[in-house]
């Protein structure tokens, strides 16, 4: 049986790049191929991971407790309204920095939240965040036809939240695109070009003049 077309969305959205992703493509897709819709795909992932990451997050119902450190709680309840309401799953957990990544469908948008439990500050993310090698930043890679911001991102990872530092978008249109590191200072974005089919590869120095600093700074 060929899986709903919104788990493909699913796992574009996410990452487009091998190891990028929670659990494996195949196994999201065994995991959502039954599932009623992408909340639902969502919950089947958590299930998953709540298993291989004990402590980090419960269900109670329609509310996700994360646990927080070194003692407390942040509760994420899910809110249904007639044009579709919002929903939160567990989605990942990023050691290195200690933060956990939750999945946030509201109404037709989807994208992520960062957590960060020793001060529990929350930063909205686009899409799934990539931890580079030194842990100072994160990276994010949001392109699709509509809805989507179209930028590769770079944050800076601080104890009082996660900053935009830099962002660039490319002069041609992507369909899709997701970045790793090769080092610390630099990026690897694999991308399609809207209307091909055939993926690409570039890397991106984080010293590039390319890059709009955000702030100005």
């Amino acid at each position: 049986m060929k899986p709903p077309l919104y788990v493909a969305a699913m796992l574009t959205a996410v990452a487009s790049v091998a190891g990028a992703l929670p659990l494996e493509s195949a196994e999201i897709t065994r995991l959502c191929t039954d599932a009623e819709g992408p909340a639902h795909c969502a919950r089947k992932v958590e299930a998953e991971q709540m298993k291989r990451l004990p402590g980090v997050a419960a269900r109670d119902g329609d509310a996700l407790k994360v646990a927080l450190y070194p003692s407390g709680t942040a509760t994420f309840t899910d809110v249904n309204t007639i044009s579709g309401g919002t929903s939160y799953a567990l989605w990942d957990y990023v050691s290195e920095i200690n933060a956990t990544v939750l999945w946030v469908s509201r109404d037709d948008d989807a994208g992520f939240l960062l957590v960060q439990r020793a001060t529990n500050r929350q930063t909205p993310l686009p899409a799934e965040p990539v931890l580079s090698p030194d842990r100072q930043r994160i990276a994010t890679a949001d392109f699709c036809p509509q809805r989507c911001e179209n930028l590769v991102v770079v944050w800076r990872v601080t104890r009082d939240g996660v900053v935009r530092e830099l962002q660039w978008a490319p002069t041609e249109r992507w369909s899709d695109a997701g970045v790793r590191w090769k080092s610390q200072e630099t990026l690897v974005v694999d991308y399609t070009v809207d209307g091909t089919e055939t993926g690409k590869t570039l890397e991106r120095r984080l010293a590039d003049p390319g890059w709009s600093r955000v702030g100005g700074k």
